[in-house]
């Protein structure tokens, strides 16, 4: 589920601007890129980041959230750094119960998922299991969002996609879809951006 940087990217030029600007992987360009566009979040918001892991999407998220945000995080594993002030979770997406990421939080603003399956060189079965990630992060955004909430989810392009978009857009007003600049030329994934959430349950 990590965002995490191969050795190939130590000449990418998202991976040397990452460094240069303190980020803790190249990702955080694809949030900032869907956010210029979308406008997803505001100061004070609440946010919730579905496999955080390096921490850089939650770091981009703190910049405009401000110090009065809250920014909780969920990954398999304990991050090594992260932003000041955000509340690390460590379970599995998939049997995490809803209420332990909620916290002390009535609802939350914006749920973001830059969650991946560990690959296996098969498409089929890497496109099913995006599937399954991404009808988690959808379901658990439609239990914490707050109504009006944005969410942003990965998802690779598979028989399922257009499924799966046609669900975002029931529950909320608009659903979009992203690739952005700093994804690999070659990479199958899309994002999905679903903007005011109607409210309601799974």
């Amino acid at each position: 589920m990590a965002k995490l940087e191969d050795r190939g990217t130590r000449r990418d030029r998202f991976h040397q601007k990452a460094k240069r600007e303190g980020f803790l992987a190249r990702a955080v360009y694809k949030l900032e890129e869907i956010d210029a566009k979308h406008h997803l979040f505001k100061p004070g918001d609440r946010v919730l980041d579905l496999g955080c892991a390096p921490g850089s999407w939650l770091q981009y998220a703190r910049t405009k959230v401000g110090d009065r945000g809250v920014l909780v995080g969920l990954d398999r594993e304990p991050l090594k750094s992260g932003p000041m002030g955000a509340r690390i979770e460590v379970g599995d997406v998939l049997t995490i119960d809803a209420a332990k990421l909620k916290g002390d939080c009535a609802a939350f603003d914006v749920v973001l998922s830059d969650m991946a399956p560990d690959t296996s060189g098969i498409r089929s079965m890497d496109q099913a299991r995006s599937e399954a990630l991404f009808e988690r992060a959808l379901e658990l955004a439609t239990l914490l969002l707050a109504p009006g909430g944005h969410f942003v989810g990965k998802l690779f392009q598979g028989p399922e996609f257009k499924k799966l978009i046609e669900q975002v857009r029931a529950k909320f007003e608009t659903a979009k879809t992203a690739k952005p600049e700093s994804s690999r030329q070659m990479s199958i994934e899309q994002y999905v951006i679903g903007k005011g959430f109607k409210g309601g349950t799974p």
